[in-house]
């Protein structure tokens, strides 16, 4: 699909997530707002798209990345323990500083994220049996235990309710003052667009990568970074995202190949795309009540991922 065909189409979704929701807004009511609709509009859904369009674009570049990083398409944030470490991380700040504002509970769950997506690539080092579904099986098993640890901390410490906000994502809370931290994912995924080929080469393997005289663990920690950062701050803004890191990119490779830097602005807008879409079927399924962003793209997520598995062990036969 051409960049401009779904240029058209993000835009148009965006449009329709300005105008969908349970307080009736209609584009000309744009010319002449009242009060009260101009609240609803600059506070609530104006803040809500651009949450939207940040977090899709920047979850699917860093799921381009790990895939590229790991040499398996079916690794992800989601996949890998990155997203079950940041919330670990988040329990962390929690308990040891409970009046910790926004950014240091980021920074704390930075940390975590980076320490548990490098232990993921320490585990991969060591498989010996390296099949595509085999290591994010491997994956979901360390982040499964992850996850138990912090659900069992959270429960001890009375903390499961606080824990769960993160557990599942939901653009209903966002407003005007509350999801600006996603701001620090654009500056990332610059770096990221700017280490593309780099990032290309290092998905070659690391003989490869030394031979042509790139610093293959510079760039590889470089990536890690980029990676618990932005999972670290959407984690926080948003909570958990599933599957949106692993079907996108997947998706864009299928019809663009493997070059990060000419799938980078196709996985972007496809990303933005798919949430955004995700968003409004959530707004509408059951309106005037919302399902969470978390359940639709889980849902819709969860064929795709058997889709792609089931495509790629015939390609396999």
């Amino acid at each position: 699909m051409k960049k401009r065909t779904l240029f058209a189409i993000l835009i148009l979704l965006s449009l329709c997530s300005l105008f969908v929701g349970v307080k009736d807004l209609h584009p000309l009511d744009l010319l002449n707002l009242s009060e009260e609709k101009a609240q609803v509009f600059y506070i609530s859904r104006v803040p809500r798209l651009a949450s939207i369009i940040i977090a899709g674009i920047s979850m699917s570049i860093i799921g381009l990345i790990m895939q590229q990083l790991t040499r398996n398409k079916f690794v992800s944030p989601t996949t890998a323990g990155t997203m079950d470490s940041a919330r670990l991380g988040v329990l962390v700040a929690l308990l040891v500083f409970p009046a910790a504002t926004t950014m240091q509970k980021m920074l704390v769950a930075f940390v975590f994220a980076l320490i548990g997506t490098f232990l993921f690539m320490k585990i991969l080092d060591r498989v010996k049996f390296k099949d595509t579904i085999f290591i994010p099986l491997v994956g979901l098993m360390f982040g499964s235990i992850i996850g138990s640890v912090t659900t069992f901390f959270a429960y001890k410490h009375d903390l499961i309710q606080s824990i769960s906000t993160w557990m599942q994502g939901d653009f209903s809370a966002i407003l005007k003052g509350r999801y600006e931290l996603l701001y620090i994912s654009i500056p990332l995924v610059i770096i990221a667009y700017v280490f593309a080929n780099r990032f290309t080469i290092a998905g070659m393997g690391e003989e490869f990568s030394i031979n042509l005289g790139l610093n293959y663990k510079q760039v590889v920690n470089i990536g890690l970074v980029i990676i618990a950062m932005v999972s670290a701050v959407v984690l926080l803004t948003v909570g958990m995202i599933p599957f949106l890191g692993l079907i996108i990119p997947n998706i864009v490779t299928m019809y663009l190949g493997d070059n990060l830097k000419n799938t980078l602005s196709h996985t972007a807008m496809l990303g933005a795309i798919f949430l955004l879409a995700c968003d409004i079927l959530g707004r509408l399924v059951i309106y005037p009540y919302e399902m969470p962003i978390g359940l639709t793209v889980g849902v819709i997520g969860s064929f795709a991922f058997l889709y792609l598995l089931m495509r790629r062990r015939a390609h396999e036969s």
